[in-house]
């Protein structure tokens, strides 16, 4: 069943979203080669908790750690290690933080030192899908739009989208009504209405659309072992618009990047 949030709430899992947004822009500038995801973890378990918050990942599902951090053909649920980074790596850093009752759940992937330009390629599409489906996330239009918007921009370019894994509703708990296929028919699914408020989470490959689950229960790799990229959002639907909660803006601040990728959706 799907949770229809009210203003207030909304606002309090804006709050739960930023800390996330903030914690993925504190970690931009520490993401260098040597560095360990591990290390990494304990950085971002030490801010969410600084934030007043509780880190969102770590317990659920009996997941060891604060972040799923996934590197160059890891899909998602990477778990954190000792393995240094190293240049030419990409690193899918998916964070989530619990306040006042409400998550925030937000992704990004980073570039470490200098990358291939295919592999770069492969990142700006992804993101650049994101957008494409959140657009899509307003009053009247159905689940299958927002896949449909984000799987033919993606296929277009000639990457495969992640069949296995969605996105998914966001509140109370980390994962509510309704799942959000990133492909999809148009017309198909459940309507979006006023308070919906989902993650929002494209998982595009540079190669096949297949993948392969580890024995450890949780880290999901490519099936050909190319990269694959991984963004994500939370956002709600208020006046009948998609309103971001969370923000790359930390993340861009730290990295030097200009946009104005996300005016769109905010009111």
């Amino acid at each position: 069943m799907i949770k229809i949030k009210t203003r207030e709430e909304i606002e309090l899992m804006r709050e739960s979203a930023l800390i996330v947004s903030k914690t993925l822009g504190m970690l931009a500038k520490e993401v260098k080669p040597g560095v360990s995801t591990l290390y990494l973890d304990k950085l971002a378990e030490d801010f969410i908790r600084s934030e007043g918050a509780v880190p969102g990942f770590l317990g659920l599902y009996d997941f060891p750690n604060s972040l799923c951090m996934s590197p160059n053909n890891q899909v998602v649920h990477g778990i954190p290690n000792k393995n240094p980074l190293v240049e030419g790596d990409i690193i899918s850093i998916d964070c989530g933080a619990y306040k006042n009752g409400f998550h925030g759940d937000h992704a990004y992937t980073f570039a470490v030192g200098e990358i291939e330009p295919a592999t770069r390629k492969l990142l700006d599409v992804t993101r650049a899908s994101l957008y494409v489906g959140i657009k899509e996330f307003k009053a009247g239009n159905r689940v299958g739009d927002v896949g449909y918007a984000i799987q033919k921009f993606s296929e277009d370019h000639g990457y495969g989208v992640v069949r296995e894994l969605v996105g998914h509703g966001l509140g109370r708990e980390m994962h509510e009504d309704p799942e959000m296929p990133n492909y999809g028919k148009r017309g198909r699914g459940k309507k979006f209405v006023e308070g919906m408020v989902v993650a929002i989470e494209p998982m595009t490959n540079l190669g096949t659309h297949k993948i392969k689950q580890h024995s450890d229960g949780w880290t999901i790799t490519t099936l050909d072992n190319k990269p694959s990229a991984h963004f994500e959002h939370d956002v709600a639907i208020v006046n009948g618009k998609p309103e971001l909660l969370s923000t790359f803006k930390y993340v861009h601040d730290a990295l030097g990047i200009v946009t104005d990728e996300e005016d769109a959706f905010r009111q």
